[in-house]
């Protein structure tokens, strides 16, 4: 019989050796359903004894044919019997399943939950460096994989290492050595030959194997910037590369099928040889006398039950191996190391008004680019503090390192004087609220955007936010309402709105801190007053960073701080550093041009 057309990937590096672990780390797993296990094994022992029974019945029935033995009518018991086994090996069979489904599904939740939830604990500088779209084929691999390993190995090997066992017996038992020698040998033979070509197609789908992630990946990076790709016309440069990748696909795909059907040929040349050895050797025991037809039918019944098993070798030998190094993948990403990671004990940061302090803090992501150079400065409870400067200057990096996407090189952190390192990551962030320049909203309604500013917020204060954010009346004469699915990365909205729903969501959050992120630099200048206002509005009483490139927005912060190349340059109120007639005062001039510019602009157009 030729193998089953499987199209299954094939593994995309060698076993090392320690991939066995992926395994190994599935045992608490089954041990904690071990009764289901037990169950499961017994199940499959009783469907395998009655597979071999059914040809040892069958002998009997066609013994009980033979006129020579001078019986008329097959017993009635033994059709009753053989009924039964039959029966029985596919009842056994789907009660297996039945009861170890849970074990299996409830590893694959548990696994997957655990790199979900490690994942999200890793620092932002392995995200940045990720690729999304592989990344998450490695986990749906990964998960898929343990189902694999498991059925593979529980209800592929076992059941056929106790199907060889019992045919070993019978064969010994009933013929002489001749037969259990051929099936043995064929055995050995048929598994060595699996086993080496099996590996040589392989190699050809590992290749295949890259190129579906790598197309993958580029599609779902091309589909994710579909907007940059229809600013340039780029559709079509899009395609070609994505074809690319497919084209290779295709092509290993060909030779992949047609190395499948020479292990299938191979295979059948095998068991046709050794069935018809076997086949010859009970005839001629026929012929004199020494075996009876039912023995003939016996011979050929556990030879077919021996290897229709064995022709899924090469699948279930590519799927164990495959799992495993998909596993491996997935498990790989758990030892990704926590760049940021609390401290055994680490107590929660201290309640009530938060100050801040930037001692002396060095930084930088890479060791041959520093970012930041000894910046200090405090941040009063409820006062509003503002960081100006270029492009570059190392602004944004302030917010990360307040909320503790990175650790500082030197220096600290402090909150209410107590280093942020020392405190609890979750009641840090829980006490922080940020409106970013880029409001990313999850694709779903309104109402789950805001409510992520706090998920147990019930759906009046939900409302209360967005009244307070002035964006109620706007959700309101929506047709869905607060049920309004905002799009991909909210992209139905527009900056405006989106920023509102930004802000509804920090009030909702209602955190002691607060971090304005460049929150209004890309909206026009009538939404950015309006915007600027409620932003005001909000911050009051709280301990606020803004960071900011307009400084028409931050002309009322308690203190300004200029930042260039990483260091302050500049410190004190707007007057102050438009006194100092330093760096702030020739940004003042040349956004004050800007401004001028664009007035007599729209004085134009509206002439």
């Amino acid at each position: 019989m030729a193998a089953r057309r499987h199209h299954s990937a094939a593994p995309t590096e060698r076993l090392r050796g320690n991939e066995w672990r992926a395994f190994a780390s599935l045992l608490p797993y089954l041990l904690e359903y071990r009764w289901r296990v037990l169950a499961a094994l017994a199940c499959l022992v009783a469907a395998k004894l009655a597979n071999v029974g059914v040809p040892l019945v069958m002998k009997e029935v066609v013994d009980g044919l033979d006129p020579k033995l001078a019986v008329v009518a097959v017993p009635a018991a033994l059709l009753a019997i053989y009924g039964i086994l039959r029966f029985s090996t596919t009842l056994f069979g789907e009660l297996r399943d039945l009861v170890f489904v849970r074990v299996v599904q409830r590893a694959i939740r548990r696994v997957a939950l655990g790199v979900f939830r490690h994942l999200h604990s890793l620092s932002l500088r392995f995200h940045l460096d990720r690729q999304t779209g592989g990344m998450t084929r490695d986990i749906e691999r990964g998960s898929r994989g343990i189902s694999s390993l498991l059925n593979y190995m529980i209800f592929s090997i076992l059941p056929v290492m106790l199907e060889f066992a019992l045919v070993a017996a019978v064969l010994i038992g009933k013929f002489d050595w001749r037969f259990a020698a051929i099936t043995f040998g064929a055995v050995v033979l048929y598994i060595a030959f699996t086993v080496t070509v099996t590996e040589w197609r392989m190699e050809i789908r590992r290749r295949a194997n890259e190129l579906d992630s790598r197309a993958n990946t580029r599609a779902i990076d091309s589909l994710l910037n579909y907007e940059t790709v229809k600013y340039f016309g780029n559709e079509e440069f899009e395609a070609r590369r994505y074809d690319e990748n497919l084209t290779g696909y295709e092509s290993a795909a060909v030779k992949q099928e047609a190395s499948l059907g020479f292990l299938n040929i191979g295979q059948s040349l095998i068991i046709a040889a050794a069935v018809t050895a076997l086949m010859y050797f009970a005839a001629q025991g026929v012929v004199a006398d020494k075996f009876t037809l039912g023995d003939l039918v016996l011979v050929n019944g556990l030879l077919i039950q021996l290897y229709i098993p064995l022709n899924f070798l090469g699948m279930v030998y590519r799927e164990i191996k495959q799992s495993l190094l998909d596993m491996d993948k997935m498990f790989r990403l758990l030892s990704e190391n926590r760049e940021v990671e609390d401290r055994p004990g680490a107590p929660e940061l201290s309640a009530g008004p938060a100050t801040v302090e930037f001692r002396g803090v060095d930084f930088h992501y890479e060791r041959a680019r520093q970012i930041l150079h000894g910046v200090s400065f405090t941040i009063p409870a409820g006062n509003r503090v503002a960081v100006v400067g270029h492009s570059g200057s190392g602004k944004s990096t302030l917010a990360r390192l307040l909320y503790r996407f990175y650790d500082v090189t030197s220096g600290a952190i402090l909150v209410n004087g107590a280093d942020l390192r020392q405190a609890r990551q979750a009641s840090l962030r829980a006490a922080i609220g940020i409106v970013p320049q880029d409001t990313v909203l999850f694709n779903d309604s309104i109402l789950y955007n805001i409510r992520y500013g706090r998920p147990d917020a019930s759906d009046a204060e939900v409302i209360e936010a967005a009244r307070a954010a002035h964006i109620h009346e706007f959700i309101d004469s929506l047709p869905a309402g607060y049920d309004t699915t905002v799009g991909e990365r909210g992209l139905k909205l527009s900056g405006g709105e989106k920023q509102r729903v930004a802000i509804a969501r920090a009030l909702l959050k209602n955190p002691r801190i607060l971090i304005f992120d460049e929150a209004t630099s890309a909206l026009d200048s009538k939404s950015e007053k309006a915007i600027q206002a409620e932003l005001e509005r909000i911050a009051e009483g709280r301990t606020t960073l803004v960071i900011a490139h307009r400084l028409s927005t931050v002309m009322d912060a308690d203190q300004i701080l200029v930042l260039s190349h990483g260091r302050i340059a500049e410190r004190g109120t707007h007057q102050e550093l438009l006194a100092l007639g330093g760096e702030y005062a020739r940004m003042w001039a040349l956004q004050q041009q800007e401004r001028e510019a664009e007035a007599v602009l729209e004085q134009a157009k509206a002439a």
